[in-house]
């Protein structure tokens, strides 16, 4: 159940400062992107292991980890993980779709975590792990709602569980604090918790 407005926190008007340049790639985080760039944001679990997985794609021009999904503006990681924030951890991913198409970033996303566990990925509990599709545009939305559904039922014939999985419109983006980006290039034997179901997804 969605969370009531009234019961999150108030945040705060200010973004969290970063420094705003990838430390792997040297690309900016911030906006504007390069021409021709697009930009999805996926909420797979703990966002360290997830923002790595997708720096790591040909075709991926920039990742930044943040808090969306939710209501309350500007969160810290210890109000998201309080669960009154209504966000997820999720990676914004900004990616040239002349090299690398978003069904093949979906298939990864999918690949790489359970979306039938509900507000948990394995042993990291609470609303802030579900998995989560955030569109920016109302193509991404048709491709992202067609994966959800070929995914599902390719878990329905491994006898897997029902996709939790949503897919809506990215309202907003607010960025996660400095120590959380790249966090696993800062600290190479931090931890990961992503643990995909092992079911192959039958797109891009």
């Amino acid at each position: 159940m969605p969370l009531h407005p009234d019961r999150a926190l108030s945040g705060r008007d200010t973004p969290l400062p970063i420094s705003g340049t990838h430390l792997v790639n040297g690309h900016a985080m911030l906006p504007p992107w390069p021409e021709g760039m697009e930009e999805i944001v996926l909420g797979l679990g703990c966002f360290w292991g997830a923002e790595r997985l997708f720096w790591q794609l040909p075709g991926v021009h920039v990742t930044a980890v943040g808090y969306a999904g939710g209501v309350t503006p500007n969160p810290t990681y210890e109000e998201t993980c309080s669960g009154r924030t209504g966000h997820a951890e999720v990676v914004r991913v900004v990616f040239d779709p002349r090299e690398v198409d978003l069904e093949t970033l979906l298939r990864v996303f999918w690949e790489a975590h359970d979306p039938t566990q509900g507000h948990r990925q394995g042993n990291d509990i609470g609303s802030q792990y579900r998995s989560i599709i955030l569109t920016t545009t109302p193509g991404q939305r048709e491709v992202g709602e067609h994966s959800r559904e070929a995914y599902s039922e390719a878990l329905s014939r491994s006898g897997r569980g029902h996709v939790t999985t949503e897919v809506e419109p990215l309202e907003a983006f607010y960025y996660a604090e400095e120590y959380h980006q790249q966090y696993l290039a800062k600290n190479p034997g931090g931890y990961c918790g992503l643990k995909g179901t092992g079911v192959s997804c039958p797109i891009g």
